[in-house]
């Protein structure tokens, strides 16, 4: 899939002023970045693990991102700024494409996945207090239903399903799964 394609798929939306503070009450607002990277085989999606010193998500593949600063003019702001903070590449190598639906996840964030290409000759600086690691998966392996372990369970009075996706040795999974299992939707043929 090349950048035009998943342009003429996605049709994303465009920033607005209702993304500057969550939409559901008691929960924090926060955005992630879903870097695309072109590469010769196609799109990429650039992923981080978290450091395992970490209070909390220790040692989980996210995406570059965490909570709305006061100073946030915007949750695509959050975005660029934590993605500089994290992996140490500029929002100048950054092109938003737009976002997806707002992701509620059971740490009280509502947080706001901003999709966006990275210049494919970019360069990491890992903050190494957050990130440990980041790595790229080609999109079409993350795009095929078939490499998902899926696992419904009971949480807080209502069924959930938690999704797992193998890469090499690791497994993404949770809210980041989730981000992932919406743009896979959101661009499907």
């Amino acid at each position: 899939m090349t950048p035009g394609d998943l342009l003429t798929r996605f049709l994303l939306q465009l920033p607005s002023p209702a993304l500057v503070r969550p939409s559901r009450p008691g929960l924090h607002p926060a955005a992630v970045l879903m870097p695309l990277i072109e590469r010769a085989d196609g799109l990429h999606l650039l992923l981080t693990e978290r450091s395992r010193h970490l209070r909390h998500h220790a040692g989980e593949i996210s995406f570059p991102g965490g909570r709305q600063d006061p100073e946030d003019e915007s949750l695509y702001r959050t975005a660029l700024r934590e993605t500089e903070e994290e992996i140490g590449v500029p929002a100048s190598q950054i092109r938003l494409l737009g976002h997806l639906p707002r992701l509620p996840t059971v740490s009280q964030f509502e947080v706001l996945p901003v999709v966006g290409l990275l210049d494919p000759h970019y360069r990491l600086g890992l903050n190494e207090d957050e990130v440990s690691a980041a790595f790229e998966v080609p999109l079409h392996h993350l795009l095929d239903p078939a490499r998902y372990i899926s696992m419904t369970l009971q949480r807080q009075g209502r069924r959930d399903t938690l999704y797992w996706i193998p890469w090499q040795h690791r497994y993404i999974w949770g809210a980041t799964a989730s981000m992932i299992r919406q743009l896979a939707a959101q661009i499907a043929i």
